[in-house]
């Protein structure tokens, strides 16, 4: 909000500016800006000055209406969890194939979602839940909450994660069934799901990763290294908490559109409250804003490592002392990378894609959440995921 009313403040006082041509537009914004005087010059500078404080107000309105809005929505997410099979601290694998008892159900299938975003965008609604259309399709989900970091978890590295606690829920999966698993990794989840498959080759099926990066500078380097650079503030809540906050997260990933927010919220303030749109709205939003701190290690090896360094792409990113290299990688492959990804950029995602023998690629027109939780994500994804993971039997 903070970015949007600054934005929204500013353009009375660039209005001068843009008359006299003074502007520095970058290269694709000069000939816009060019015609955009040439229409405003036969138009009174005083009328044209109370147009744009008009919709400076009605903007900001419409978002603060939208916020409100949101607020005191009577949308709440009451679905129960399947039971959980196995738990670590404040991990859970959840089975959404438990009523077919162990073994049963068809191929079983490990989901493993983001370290920084609730588990749940994977089952976000009874509309709307990944996990229950597989497990009514010959599929046997088993999702891993990875919990809220406790005291333990704090003092974590990636190597914990992988070389630990995730390596332990593939055992307990191998326990309980007896076909290997198939692995789904899910954004961040993807790289640890490939640093996991490198590592128990024999014990997974399959990998498919869905909008997981790996090339952090090939879209903007520049981008990249500025969110990398921003963690330097929050060094000493670091070395403090031991972890990174959800609201600095939250900090972080506004940076990248800081705009956003505005005009979403703009959107749903336009949408019939009672709606399946609104409520699927809500749904997304209080997902979104359900993160999860990140222990400092991982969010050094994150920020620094991945986003500063690019240490993925450069083959430096290690888990025990072993380099995750996908050009090492046996188990068939899947790499979902959705061309409408604005978190994940599609040329991060196809680097790995391309590092990994025989992968298949799919690249549904979709964006980052809305692979997942989008009116075209049962066609473009769940089904060609479904499809694919059967064939792993």
């Amino acid at each position: 909000m903070a970015a949007t009313l600054t934005t929204l403040l500013s353009s009375p006082a660039g209005l001068p500016f843009l008359r006299s041509g003074s502007i520095p537009w970058k290269g694709g914004l000069r000939d816009r800006a060019a015609d955009l005087r040439a229409e405003l010059a036969g138009v009174d500078p005083e009328a044209f000055a109370r147009a744009v404080d008009r919709e400076m107000r009605w903007r900001f309105d419409a978002l603060l209406t939208g916020v409100e809005r949101y607020r005191n929505h009577a949308y709440r997410r009451d679905l129960a969890d399947p039971p959980a099979v196995w738990r670590e601290g404040p991990a859970r694998l959840l089975d959404y194939g438990a009523g077919d008892g162990p073994g049963g159900g068809g191929l079983p299938v490990l989901f493993v979602p983001s370290l920084i975003n609730r588990h749940y965008i994977l089952d976000l609604s009874g509309d709307c839940s990944l996990m229950r259309w597989l497990a009514v399709r010959g599929i046997r989900p088993l999702l891993l909450d990875w919990g809220r970091p406790g005291p333990a978890e704090r003092r974590f590295t990636l190597t914990d994660f992988v070389a630990g606690r995730l390596e332990r829920a593939l055992n307990a999966v191998l326990d309980l069934f007896p076909a290997r698993p198939a692995v789904v990794g899910y954004c961040m989840g993807g790289l640890l799901a490939t640093a996991l498959a490198q590592r128990r080759p024999r014990d997974v099926a399959g990998l498919a990763l869905l909008a997981t990066p790996w090339d952090f500078h090939g879209d903007n380097p520049a981008m990249a290294k500025r969110t990398a650079a921003a963690l330097a503030p929050y060094e000493p809540v670091l070395d403090t908490w031991g972890e990174l906050p959800v609201d600095a997260i939250q900090a972080l990933f506004a940076m990248q559109d800081p705009l956003q927010v505005a005009r979403k919220f703009t959107r749903f303030a336009r949408m019939p409250p009672d709606g399946a749109a609104a409520r699927g709205f809500v749904a997304l939003e209080d997902w979104l804003n359900d993160g999860v701190a990140l222990p400092a290690a991982v969010a050094r090896d994150c920020l620094t490592g991945w986003y500063g360094r690019n240490d993925t792409a450069e083959g430096r990113w290690s888990i025990a002392g072993e380099s995750v290299d996908p050009r090492r990688l046996r188990p068939p492959a899947l790499v979902m990378i959705p061309e409408k990804d604005r978190i994940v950029p599609p040329c991060s995602a196809r680097a790995l894609a391309q590092a990994i023998p025989g992968a298949d690629i799919h690249n549904p027109h979709l964006g980052h959440v809305g692979m997942i939780v989008s009116a075209g994500a049962q066609t473009l994804v769940w089904e060609p995921l479904a499809e694919w993971l059967r064939n792993r039997r």
